[in-house]
This record gives C-alpha cells, structure tokens and sequence, in this order.
C-alpha cells in the first residue's frame, strides 16, 4: 500500500471562511498522469464569518482563525504534502488582502499557497469540488455551475468533469448588509453603491429598504444570471451589467447547459428546493436568503434543481482547493538542488511543443531570462530518444545563448516521462552549471503562473493559478 498523504485547504471568502484537512494515496490512474485516489476528508472545519474591520481584513482574527482550525485538525505541519488557500471575493479586494497571504505563509509555511483574487481558479476549483462527478455521470450534457457566495458569482461550464470555459461577477449576497432581522443598512460594497445609482434607488448606510426596493436589487441580480445562460449579449453589454462583470464567460447561444449551484447561496437554494425550513429573514446579516429565493423563483435558473444535484455545495471551493488544486509529477524528475524548493509565484512564459522552431525557442529563453525571480516553460514532448536529444539541443542553445545567471530557477514542466533524461541531455551531463529543474509527468494547463512544492518521495506538487 502507498504512504498517504495529508493535504490542507484554506478557503476566505466574502462572507466566511472555511478550512479542510484530506488525506489521500497518489497512484497511476487511466491517464499517463499520477492522481491522488483514495481520498478521505479527515477534517471539515465548520465555516465561520470571515472578520472585517470596514473594508480591511482583521488580521489578528485571522491568525486566531488559522491556529484554532490546525488544532482542532491536529494536522502536523511537516506532514503537509500539498494544500492551497484562496482569498476571493471582497476579502481579496480588502485593502490589506496581501497581508493575509503573508500570515497564511508565517503560520501554515511553504506547503500551502496563498493566493489572492484568482477569480478563473476559483470558478475552476467550485466546479471540480462540487459537479465534477455529476458532470461525468451526464458525459454528454454540458453543466454550468454556479458558485455564488457574499461578493461573487464564479461560473463555470464543463462536460465530462472537465472544464471548458470559466467567468465571474460581482453578484453575491453581501454586497449589502443589514442589521439582522430587518433591512436596516450597516454597510454596503462599491459595486452595491453603484447598483443603487443605476436603480435610482437613494439610500445610505443606516437607512432602511423597503419591498419594492428589495425586489428592485433582486430582479437586477437575477436578469443578469439569466442573460449570462442565454447569452444575452444586449442586456450584459448595459453599463450597470459590464459595472458587475469581472470576468465574462461567453456560451454560445446555442448551448443549453444543465445548472447546477454551489456557494452558501447555492446551499441555501437547494434548501428551497427540498422544501426545508430556512432562516429569519437576513438572518446572516445580508440577502443571502433572499437572493437564494430570487434565484428560486426562477423558471430559467430553476429549471435543474431537483435532476442535477451536485455533491458539494456549500463547500465547493475548499473541497476543490483541496482535492483539486494539485498536480503530481512523475519519478524521473531532474533535480540537481532539492534545497531550492519551494518555488512561488513563477511565471509560465509559453507552452511549446518538442519540434518548435529555433526561433521559437529563442525567444521564449529571452523572455526567461528577464525574469528576476525564474520562470517556467511547459513543453509536449515525446518520449522517443532520439526526439529527447534533439529537443536537449535547442534548449541547451537557447539558454546559453540568453540564461547569463545560472542561480535563477528555470522549471521545464513536461508531459510525458522523460525528465531526467532531458535534464542531463541538456545540462550535458553536470558540464553545465545552470538552476535547471525538469519536472515530468505533470499534465499541463493553460494558466499564468505555478508553484513549484518541496521534493517528497522523489516526488513533486505542482499548482497552477491564473487560470486562462
């Protein structure tokens, strides 16, 4: 049996925050790929507010948050194999954001990556966390999910578990918030003020809404989920819609996707949908309730909810995170220097395949080489010997001609099994003296940037983030 290995999720959002704690056996699956198989959730932290002051993050709350959750997971930090915490929402546009990727690094260490306002992996990461398997079970029905939380609704389309297009907007159920129990207004988001401005609606924080205003907000929120379905390209062109759209998702209007829904709104509109008791009126203090009954109420966004049920719901983005987040490479990897790992926040500088031109290889070097902090190359090659040498000639070429500090990483991910191979072909057998690591088996992804996790049992975590 295959040691197991531990894996954390952090997950704060605009509304809450959560954490999870997996264990899981990496083995070869049907793919060329390794997987993690036999997961098991060891822990599932139930999720809490994620504490602001105004429009900041109260760090020192944080850090409670973060230690209370490790013990009451009695993870050990150094058996961490993988993990990664995301900070999406408005708490990624809080003013100090990028102090809580610091504290995540300061308490969990360099196993877990913090990244801030991914919107295109989270969307993934809601998708793989809570209809990946629903979405294999229907292969041939594309599925179009709905992860929507207190700032945002992230949105992805896929087919057989894989994802084909991504997008994100600013709907969510705490762009306003209230008083509990009442509409009284305590706070509201800029992309909330700008609504009012658009609805002609004139009210301020300590004002209260009435009915008419209450529908007013909802039916502006759930038009717009509607058009993105129909691909009503009229209507989200409007200046209020592009004001909310963060990053469009473009169907094609003749798709006709199944919808499914995931998010604490998403948990509370499959609560409707089975006809269980809900909370007061903002009971939490926003229109999550309320937006969760909009939704309900409507016959194009309601049209799936009792045929296609996903798994996780509330908790999408941790499970996916999680499960999810993490690529493993192979055995034969090249690494002449374990000590340097981990590497953060590299640069994917292109994507090329064994058989690119000179030209071709040369300029992605030059771009390498400015680079202060490294960067990496994904390359589809084949496994045949002579195509490795061929291939090991032209980035040899290539580096010498423009790589002139050999301390800087350079990763080569590659696809198939040939990374010691590659490695010393290049590095012509230890004659030559660059931070060369050629990570194989790693399947690869149209994504902006990769962390690079520590070496364990001659084995690597890979992530992507800035999903494409």
């Amino acid at each position: 049996m295959s040691e197991r290995v531990t894996l954390l999720g952090l997950d704060f959002g605009s509304t809450t925050s959560s954490a999870m704690v997996a264990s899981a056996s990496i083995s070869s699956g049907a793919t060329p790929f390794k997987m993690l198989t036999e997961i098991k959730i060891e822990h599932l932290c139930e999720p809490v507010l994620t504490p602001f002051i105004g429009r900041s993050i109260n760090t020192s709350k944080i850090s409670a948050l973060i230690e209370h959750w490790l013990k009451q997971s009695g993870i050990k930090l150094d058996n961490i194999f993988s993990g990664g915490s995301l900070i999406t929402g408005l708490a990624a546009q809080a003013d100090n954001a990028q102090a809580l990727t610091r504290i995540i690094t300061n308490i969990v260490g360099e196993s877990v990556i913090a990244t801030a306002d991914d919107p295109c992996l989270e969307s993934w990461l809601a998708f793989k966390g809570s209809c990946a398997a629903l979405s294999r079970y229907h292969a041939d029905a594309p599925i179009l999910n709905f992860d929507i939380g207190g700032g945002t609704a992230n949105i992805a389309l896929g087919i057989n578990g894989d994802v084909q297009q991504t997008g994100c907007y600013f709907i969510g159920a705490r762009h306003f918030q209230f008083v509990v129990g009442s509409y009284k207004i305590t706070a509201m988001s800029r992309y909330g003020e700008a609504l009012l401005e658009a609805l002609s609606i004139k009210k301020i924080v300590g004002e209260t809404f009435n009915a008419d205003e209450v529908a007013k907000i909802m039916a502006f929120y759930v038009r717009t989920l509607e058009a993105i379905v129909q691909a009503d390209t009229d209507y989200l062109s409007k200046k209020i819609a592009k004001k909310h759209t963060q990053i469009s998702i473009n169907l094609d209007s003749n798709t006709r996707p199944k919808l499914t829904f995931s998010g604490g709104v998403g948990e509370l509109i499959y609560k409707i949908s089975a006809n269980e008791l809900l909370p007061t009126t903002t009971f939490y203090g926003d229109f999550g309730i309320d937006l969760a009954q909009a939704i309900s109420c409507s016959s194009i966004l309601s049209a799936n909810l009792k045929t296609h049920i996903p798994e996780h719901k509330g908790r999408a983005t941790v499970v996916g995170l999680t499960l999810h987040s993490t690529e493993i490479s192979g055995n034969s990897i090249y690494l002449p220097n374990p000590n340097c790992l981990p590497l953060r926040n590299l640069p994917i500088v292109a994507k090329l395949v064994h058989d690119s031109s000179a030209a071709q290889w040369q300029s992605v070097f030059s771009l390498a080489a400015n680079c202060p902090q490294g960067a990496c190359i994904q390359i589809s090659a084949s496994n045949q010997l002579e195509q490795i040498r061929s291939l090991a000639i032209q980035i040899r070429h290539a580096m010498q001609a423009n790589i002139h500090e050999d301390h800087r990483p350079l990763i080569l991910l590659i696809d198939s099994n040939i990374g010691k191979a590659l490695g010393n072909y290049i590095c012509d057998w230890g004659q030559l003296d660059y931070n060369l690591m050629v990570i194989d088996e790693v399947e690869l992804r149209d994504a902006q940037f990769v962390n690079i996790g520590r070496l364990h049992q001659q084995m690597i975590p890979v992530s992507f983030y800035g999903l494409n």
